[in-house]
């Protein structure tokens, strides 16, 4: 009989009168809160004639392929909400008493002029302090003092399930708010490889770029930047940047003008269940070294092409995503510790971090005639000098010329492919490439490095028995 009444007690505790769970409640966040949250208008050169406005603000390096899915936040021709020149791109949020606040590079992207609307009703032109494109930060400047403001948390104590807010104006309706929970953390997207976003499930639309999103102690743990969907509009899917990834990129704003990050220089990849096996790995972990770049710090060092990190500075890296926010947060000339897997032992290296170069490389296409097969599936010529400068392969490497059913096909390798490595032999000609394959175990996978349209990709594959 005690055990039913202290059931019945505990029920009555974990819900109320109508037999819902209680839920949070935000009421007191918001007034305390949303005073520091802004609109942000622009004025832009309208775009050329045929020239679509979206894909004119659409991110750099996204792939074609996701260009529909992964959408910065602006609002598209004919809003409605949108009185004459002036765009209402999105939300912002003040940091400091006398004026200064934040937002997304790409919510004030080529603005000719910047308006920020205060919570009472006062609309102050905005000084662009700096951005930064690689984390689609802004910095701006409002001249005005005793301004509200909001207080900053850390995103490293917040946990996956907890409960956060975003204050912004969706589709131009201000002072707007959402809640929702955090989904994931660390997530590496597309264009966005020096950010860990925290994923969340908060209800996020064109409008709400650039605004806060907040803890449920009311501190602000992230920007809301990016969503997932196919309309445009909220999916479920909704990604802010680290509150402390942010403020790195406001300190080196305020200090230097500009924005300095960390560079290894090597391209990676995550590490597939296949390839794992293929380097004697229990589990897929880390990030795979597919490429060393010419006169980078990690050519300086003793990295090795198919080297598997697994640690950086003493921070373990579960998927490749995980390593360039830490490399671009690492001080510049200083010496990072880095432990790798190479060949099935553990390694401990020291490369010195340098300055992420301005440009990215941008390498041609390659093109090749098809040929006949050989038992791989796939058909392979020496590379000319002509074929080597255009693909930028400076040494080794046969191309495939065609590629037919079988290992290679199932492996995902295309004609076009430069072969570079199998099972860390050097494929350097024709001749090295056929003794090679000849020596494949069956039934195992191996791992080939290959080089597509300039960029190398590690690939299992495997000969059936």
């Amino acid at each position: 009989m005690l055990n039913k009444v202290i059931c019945c007690f505990v029920l009555f505790v974990l819900f109320n009168q109508n037999g819902l769970a209680q839920l949070p409640d935000f009421t007191e966040m918001v007034k305390e809160n949303g005073a520091a949250v802004v609109n942000i208008s622009t004025t832009q050169k309208a775009p050329a004639e045929g020239e679509d406005l979206a894909q004119q603000q659409m991110p750099e390096g996204i792939p074609p392929e996701m260009e529909e899915l992964f959408k910065h936040f602006f609002n598209g021709p004919g809003g409605g909400y949108i009185p004459r020149e002036t765009k209402s791109l999105g939300s912002g949020f003040i940091i400091s008493h006398d004026g200064y606040v934040l937002t997304n590079h790409h919510v004030v992207k080529d603005a000719t002029e910047i308006v920020v609307k205060l919570s009472d009703r006062r609309e102050l032109l905005a000084k662009l302090i700096g951005s930064d494109a690689r984390t689609d930060v802004a910095l701006l400047k409002v001249e005005a003092n005793d301004l509200p403001v909001v207080n900053i948390g850390s995103p490293e104590q917040l946990q996956v399930g907890e409960w956060v807010l975003a204050i912004g104006s969706p589709f131009g309706f201000e002072q707007s708010v959402t809640a929702g929970i955090v989904s994931a953390k660390g997530r590496s997207l597309p264009g966005g490889n020096y950010v860990p976003f925290i994923q969340t499930d908060v209800a996020i639309n064109p409008g709400n770029s650039g605004g806060p999103l907040f803890n449920m102690k009311g501190q602000v743990v992230g920007i809301n930047s990016q969503i997932y969907s196919r309309t445009g509009g909220f999916m479920g899917l909704s990604f802010a940047i680290p509150i402390n990834v942010v403020m790195n990129v406001v300190e080196q704003i305020k200090t230097s003008g500009k924005v300095s990050r960390g560079w290894l220089g090597v391209q990676i990849q995550d590490v597939t269940r296949e390839l794992a096996e293929s380097f004697g790995m229990k589990k897929p972990q880390g990030a795979l070294v597919s490429k060393i770049i010419p006169g980078s710090p990690a050519e300086k060092s003793d990295l090795q092409i198919g080297d598997i990190i697994t640690e950086f500075n003493g921070q373990q890296i579960e998927t490749s995503g995980e390593l360039p926010p830490m490399v671009g947060m690492s001080p510049i000339d200083k010496k990072a510790t880095l432990k790798v897997i190479r060949q099935g032992e553990s390694k401990t290296i020291a490369v010195n971090v340098g300055l992420l170069p301005d440009q990215e490389e941008k390498l041609p296409e390659s093109k090749a005639e098809p040929k006949p097969t050989n038992r791989l599936g796939i058909n392979v010529v020496d590379l000319t000098s002509v074929q080597r400068e255009s693909l930028q392969v400076i040494k080794n490497g046969v191309l495939v010329q065609e590629v037919a059913k079988g290992p290679a096909k199932d492996a995902g390798i295309q004609r076009g492919d430069v072969i570079l490595r199998i099972q860390n032999n050097i494929i350097s000609n024709v001749t090295d490439f056929e003794k090679v394959i000849k020596n494949l175990p069956a039934g195992k996978s191996v791992a080939v490095l290959i080089q597509r349209q300039g960029n190398p990709v590690f690939l299992a594959l495997k000969i059936d028995k």
